[in-house]
């Protein structure tokens, strides 16, 4: 089997057959010619299968190493593939600081259908088993979490349900397969927003189911075929070409986020930061277990109220207050009105969620630039808050001794790790 890198580039991929292109030809095309009635060459019809959507499922299941990957048309497209393998009455353990649109879905689309859902704390695995019912036939992890970046030990909870023959699904968006594995790990599905670090151009929707159970496969197959939320053919050849540079992209990611994350554990206007890389964080070890890296999205609370966190998002002038994450740019948010609007407030709040929360996406630009603009930012909020609420009380983050934020490197420390305190 080849290296990650290597399968990245061409599995999927040969030359063409016709032309000996180096590229997957877009088949941009909604039917098939047939020999006869129900002879064909493999394709009938563009929402069944498409030559280039399978080149890009093909190369999808090589990045987790697997047989089986499904392309959708976002990762919502994904989510609601994997939830109509439920029906009434059926039973969800989440996660429970989760993607807002996961939220959404669950609560206010599946539970209309009598889908329930308990959501809790999954970095205690215990939480999970006391959540289990009779009627629980799925086990939904995101990790790491969003916004909060919560990890979950992946093979501890995959076996809890393993043991009670429910299905787990990990969604693997923020930690990609480029550093973190959940197949390997004892997970039955992984599901992608392959519209963030998989793609990683900002110009492309798409989503993904990936697993080695032919069983689950049959079923999730006929389910994208069924409802149709397919991808088009050039939205394929974009992804595929997205994934050509995922490895190389990820690490730069990682790199510039772990430094913004000391940065920002240092500075007198965060209250607190959230990345997994510091060794403070209650789930280090476990991310230093699973992952070869830490991700490359930091979030951090502001010692500021909600009215000065607006005007701190107005401040930034070099990252771009946007939805999504993963690409080129580097793009921040703020959960509380953005990515978790439609969860309620009190349901925010309890899984630590405030109005003063931060979300960075750390992009590819020299990270010296990022900090730079962070730093005015946060001064000219710290020096406008003075005259009305007086310096900032909070006390200061835990640092090393000197005074230096701690990251320690998870795996073999690449080059671009250089700057990081080991």
């Amino acid at each position: 089997m080849f290296r990650f890198d290597t399968r990245a580039i061409h599995a999927g991929q040969p030359l063409d057959a016709a032309t000996g292109s180096v590229n997957t030809p877009i088949h941009q095309t909604s039917t098939f010619g047939q020999d006869e009635p129900g002879i064909n060459k493999g394709f009938c019809y563009a929402r069944t299968g498409n030559p280039t959507r399978s080149a890009l499922e093909e190369n999808l299941a090589a990045l987790e190493n697997a047989r089986h990957a499904l392309a959708f048309s976002s990762g919502m497209a994904a989510i609601h593939a994997v939830l109509s393998l439920l029906g009434r009455g059926d039973h969800v353990v989440s996660t429970q600081d989760l993607y807002g649109g996961a939220w959404r879905i669950f609560t206010k689309v599946f539970a209309r259908f009598g889908v329930e859902f308990t959501f809790v704390d999954t970095t205690v695995p215990a939480n999970i088993e006391a959540a289990i019912r009779p009627s629980t036939k799925l086990l939904w992890l995101e990790t790491p979490s969003n916004p909060l970046l919560h990890v979950t030990d992946i093979s501890r909870c995959a076996a809890i349900a393993r043991a009670r023959q429910i299905t787990t699904v990990v969604d693997n968006t923020f930690a990609t397969p480029v550093l973190q594995q959940p197949l390997a790990l004892g997970a039955d599905l992984v599901a992608h927003s392959t519209t963030k670090y998989i793609n990683g151009h900002s110009d492309v929707l798409g989503g993904a189911v990936i697993t080695n159970d032919d069983a689950l496969f049959a079923e999730l197959k006929f389910l994208q075929n069924a409802i149709g939320a397919v991808p088009a053919p050039q939205d394929c050849y974009l992804i595929l070409r997205g994934i050509k540079t995922l490895g190389l992209r990820v690490e730069r990611h990682c790199s510039n986020a772990e430094l913004l994350a000391r940065w920002l554990l240092a500075h007198g206007g965060v209250r607190r930061v959230y990345y997994p890389g510091l060794v403070d964080q209650p789930s280090h070890a476990v991310a230093r277990k699973q992952m070869t890296r830490f991700g490359a999205i930091v979030s951090f609370e502001l010692d500021a109220s909600l009215e000065e966190t607006r005007a701190f998002t107005r401040r930034l002038n070099l990252w771009t207050l946007a939805e999504s994450l993963g690409g080129p740019k580097s793009l921040f948010c703020h959960p509380a009105t953005m990515t978790h609007a439609s969860v309620e407030p009190d349901v925010r709040r309890s899984v630590g969620i405030g109005d003063s929360l931060i979300r960075l996406s750390a992009g590819l630009e020299d990270v010296r630039d990022l900090i730079d603009d962070l730093e005015q930012a946060l001064s000219r909020t710290r020096s406008a808050a003075v005259p009305a609420a007086g310096p900032a009380a909070s006390s200061p983050p835990p640092r090393e001794a000197g005074g230096t934020p701690a990251i320690q490197p998870a795996g073999a420390p690449p080059a671009l790790h250089a700057e990081v305190v080991a």
